[in-house]
């Protein structure tokens, strides 16, 4: 028996999904359609902890962190009852409202069952990209973390 050769993992494998419920509790998760670009960040915040003690070497400690996700989508319209995607919706209302309102539920995976899942509250920067007479109708976001980004398990699995 071979064993199988690795291949590279391709960037559209993450599935972002907002909590469409009226509490967030995440009783109803519905997909961001449009994806085209997705950019996670988990950036912590490390510290000089040197002391005599290191023997010279620097010493550091993580005292915080923070995430965000950087999201482009091509904005869903359905011309027919002129209504956009309600996922795209409900992101730009966040996006405009203020306290508990301007929140969002949200997670994100790997669309082909890989253990990378994550799930967290997010502020939303809404920014419409505009563009020649020929482009498409594109948002980019900035999914700014409120609290924890939460290790799940993957809910394709």
């Amino acid at each position: 028996m071979s064993t199988p050769t690795p291949i590279t993992a391709l960037a559209r494998r993450w599935l972002l999904q907002l909590d469409m419920s009226a509490t967030k509790d995440g009783s109803d998760w519905q997909q961001v359609i449009g994806v085209t670009s997705f950019e996670p960040s988990a950036d912590p915040n490390i510290e000089d902890s040197s002391d005599y003690d290191s023997g010279g070497w620097a010493g550091n400690t993580k005292t915080g962190q923070a995430w965000e996700l950087g999201v482009t989508i091509n904005r869903r319209i359905n011309d027919t009852v002129k209504v956009y995607h309600p996922t795209h919706e409900a992101l730009r209302a966040a996006a405009y409202a203020f306290g508990s309102a301007s929140q969002v539920h949200i997670r994100y995976y790997d669309r082909d069952g890989l253990p990378e899942a994550y799930e967290g509250t997010a502020l939303v920067t809404w920014k419409a990209s505009g563009g020649e007479y020929t482009a498409l109708d594109q948002v980019e976001m900035t999914l700014t973390g409120d609290g924890p980004l939460l290790l799940i398990t993957n809910p394709v699995v």
